[in-house]
């Protein structure tokens, strides 16, 4: 069996929906009830929540219209190549609690953590000297309508790929996995010769397996035309035809940026 069939077979198998999971973690960046505990995940008060106060974190709008396929941010998600998952990434140096006069947060992780986009310059030197950042990228090609499908027609030009990595549940376990599904080099060469895909989406941190890493790239980043949007969250998206829409930060200089998705009915 060839990689591409592989790939191509994973995401045959991949279409039984998995029940929602509820994320319990703690941050001491964040004194309760602002933290991750699990009352911020959750409808249910509780002591540590004051007056009533209990912040709704949803997944779907507007009735099942617009499904947010982004992954929340947390100190347990996974981080690449990492067995503890990304760990602190938030800070408050400034807190209201402490006798700030307003909260003010400050981040840091790798552009490429959680549901993000890489543009060329990721892993084609001349191209991030030349300047092809993530403010470069086409907006109309992030922004459009987009299928998912293994039988891909001519004219197609955005597809998600739900493989094996959502049923694995990868991107909700803190402990990198080297084993998740994605394109061998010659899969992704058939995909760039065979189709009119602009925009590849996969749902666990690299579109590229893990042992064909550079190869799979430098495929999809050559041409500087196809758009990889990793670490999708894909949970209970049924198989069809979707607006989507993705927002990468205007980071000047970056080869990389988290983004918002969410794909609408």
């Amino acid at each position: 069996m060839t990689p591409l069939q592989y790939f191509l077979l994973t995401c045959a198998a991949a279409h039984a929906v998995l029940s929602s999971l509820t994320l319990a973690n703690s941050d001491t960046a964040y004194p309760p009830p602002y933290g991750l505990e699990e009352s911020s995940f959750t409808t249910t008060a509780s002591a540590a929540v004051a007056d009533d106060l209990v912040p709704i974190r949803r997944e779907v709008y507007g009735g099942g219209k617009i499904v947010d396929i982004s992954h929340r941010f947390h100190s347990e998600m996974p981080s690449w190549e990492s067995s503890d998952g990304l760990g602190q990434f938030l800070w408050l140096p400034a807190s209201m609690k402490n006798g700030s006069l307003a909260n003010n947060s400050e981040m840091k992780f790798s552009v490429h953590t959680g549901t993000h986009v890489d543009a060329p310059g990721h892993m084609v030197s001349r191209y991030f000297a030349a300047g092809f950042d993530v403010d470069t990228l086409d907006l109309e090609v992030l922004n459009a309508e987009v299928m998912r499908s293994l039988n891909i027609p001519k004219g197609v030009r955005r597809v998600l790929f739900r493989t094996l990595n959502t049923d694995r549940r990868l991107m909700y376990k803190k402990e990198f996995d080297s084993s998740y599904v994605g394109f061998m080099k010659d899969g992704a060469q058939w995909l760039v010769d065979n189709t009119d895909i602009k925009l590849v989406g996969i749902d666990y941190l690299s579109a590229a397996a893990f042992v064909h890493l550079v190869p799979s790239h430098l495929v999809f980043f050559e041409g500087r035309e196809i758009i990889l949007v990793e670490g999708l969250k894909l949970d209970n998206v049924e198989v069809g035809i979707y607006s989507l829409h993705c927002l990468p930060l205007r980071l000047l200089g970056a080869e990389g940026s988290p983004i918002r998705c969410i794909l609408i009915k």
